[in-house]
């Protein structure tokens, strides 16, 4: 990973008038502006399908796109909707918000009309599609449609227990039953995929690349567990023995109960982590470098009993350790990895993340308990490191000087040389382009000088989060210019070469 810099941007906070962001017209645009702002790298958020909580954390699947992001505007250019059946639909009326409530009832209409009008005429490239994506997709369509036909529940409650633990006539039966469903999730996965596809190529023209996050878990409620009981640790009836959490911490005095199903790394051994392998391989068809979250979990894992009413009655368990991390990086050459080892400090991690060779995280934000020596401070930053202000899980910079201690502030100040007329952002900025680590990472939200209205997600907090929006117009030239000339003042790309002048005529 050569020295470089990059914004943390999620897709859905593009702006768009459609009610969250999209792989159209905006996205383009936020790649033109990040490639005048001297930056290399566009990371985002888990881009699958979004459940309750509306979290990209706790995805149906795995391996799906989020049809929120299908772009309508492109849509209407194909000839699959007309501006008058998308202008007919309300998104949402605060352009700085997301309203999952109102997507959810304009946006599957639409994208019903499109299936109509699409299908048959894209059947041949659906059904390469379909073949390509054969180790997934088949099962996730049925999915979908058998969460519509029991009324969306989670499949621990579907009540007919053929189809729930997954015998083979009560799937075939439910194909077929139905089938126009299946074909509606089928081919809207196509859409997102050849809208995504459009887009990543978009982005290598501009020599950008994009990092993708990897929650390690999946959601209980997923076609991930259901269609692959055999790899979680569940019972006879395929009910979690255990779930994952992680102990109190920071951000909670109980800790976080996830609720994630938790894996059973023998079974998964034995085929030698093809599940695992599987799953790297379709996050790669949509990013180039992978953040594997919570990375800590490889090592060791937080085990809470199923049922238990907060993570305080977890137990930690030993994980797979290199045995799994070594297969994957040695499997996917061609893929970047991240280590998000945030959290407690371990020896047993350090020592995994070192034998990966993955670089892990520094987070500003963490450097400035008072009278402590942090790992996080710049100066004991190792040039294999990612630099971040923050996560998407903490305050962008502003709202963090508002609401830090005292004391932290206090240090961040006489540490970064924070002043008001600089601003405080611009110092955070200034520490992570002068990191000699060999990535720095920054929140949009940061570019923007933005309060604490604008945070992303505040972990614990079950309401309100993942909403957060761009104003349209917000990322100018202006500010793309002044990102670039901060970005090359600390060598993480090149200023562009001056316009030549022109030559003044001489008067004869």
């Amino acid at each position: 990973m050569k020295r470089a810099s990059g914004i943390l941007m999620p897709v859905s906070s593009l702006p768009s008038p459609y009610g969250i962001g999209t792989l159209g017209k905006a996205a383009y645009k936020f790649v033109d502006f990040l490639a005048e702002a001297g930056q290399s790298y566009w990371q985002i958020l888990p881009v699958g399908p979004t459940s309750y909580g509306d979290s990209p954390y706790q995805s149906p699947s795995t391996f799906a796109g989020n049809p929120y992001f299908i772009d309508l505007d492109l849509l209407i250019e194909d000839g699959l909707l007309t501006g008058k059946e998308v202008k007919s639909r309300f998104f949402g009326d605060d352009p700085e918000r997301v309203d999952y409530g109102a997507l959810y009832e304009s946006r599957y209409p639409l994208l019903a009309l499109a299936t109509e009008r699409g299908y048959e005429r894209d059947r041949e490239k659906v059904e390469a599609f379909v073949q390509e994506n054969r180790s997934w997709l088949p099962d996730y369509a049925l999915y979908m449609a058998l969460k519509r036909h029991f009324g969306m529940a989670d499949w621990l409650s579907w009540p007919d227990e053929d189809v729930r633990l997954r015998r083979e006539e009560a799937l075939a039966r439910y194909r077929e039953m139905l089938s126009d469903d299946v074909r509606f999730f089928t081919y809207i996965q196509y859409l997102f995929f050849r809208q995504w596809d459009a887009l990543r190529k978009y982005t290598h023209s501009k020599n950008i690349k994009i990092i993708g996050d990897l929650p390690i878990y999946v959601a209980l409620d997923s076609v991930d567990v259901w269609s692959s009981p055999e790899n979680f640790q569940l019972d006879e009836k395929n009910v979690p023995r255990c779930v994952a959490g992680v102990p109190p911490d920071y951000f909670s005095e109980d800790g976080q109960l996830w609720g994630n199903p938790l894996y059973d790394y023998e079974a998964m051994e034995k085929d030698g982590f093809g599940w695992w392998i599987r799953r790297i391989d379709g996050a790669g068809k949509l990013y180039d470098v992978i953040r594997i979250d919570h990375f800590r979990g490889f090592d060791s894992y937080w085990s809470v009993p199923y049922g238990a009413k907060t993570a305080r009655e977890g137990k930690w368990v030993k994980g797979p350790g290199i045995r799994l991390v070594g297969v994957l990086r040695d499997w996917f050459r061609n893929i970047e990895f991240i280590a998000e080892d945030l959290g407690e400090p371990s020896p047993s991690v350090a020592q995994l993340l070192a034998e990966s060779g993955f670089p892990g995280m520094k987070v500003l934000e963490f450097a400035f308990s008072p009278g402590e020596d942090s790992a996080f401070l710049p100066h004991n930053h190792i040039w294999n490191c990612v630099c971040y202000t923050g996560t998407h899980d903490n305050l962008p910079v502003e709202g963090w000087h508002t609401e830090a201690a005292a004391e932290e502030r206090k240090k961040a100040e006489a540490y970064l040389g924070l002043n008001e007329k600089e601003g405080y952002v611009h110092g955070f900025l200034r520490a992570g382009l002068g990191s000699v680590a060999n990535l720095f990472v920054f929140q949009m939200q940061d570019c923007l000088m933005l309060p604490a209205s604008s945070r992303m997600n505040t972990p614990g907090i079950p309401a309100g989060n993942w909403q957060w929006r761009m104003k349209p117009g917000a990322a100018t030239a202006s500010l793309a210019k002044k990102l670039r000339r901060l970005t090359a003042l600390y060598g993480r790309c090149a200023m562009p070469a001056p316009a030549p002048k022109k030559e003044k005529k001489q008067v004869q």
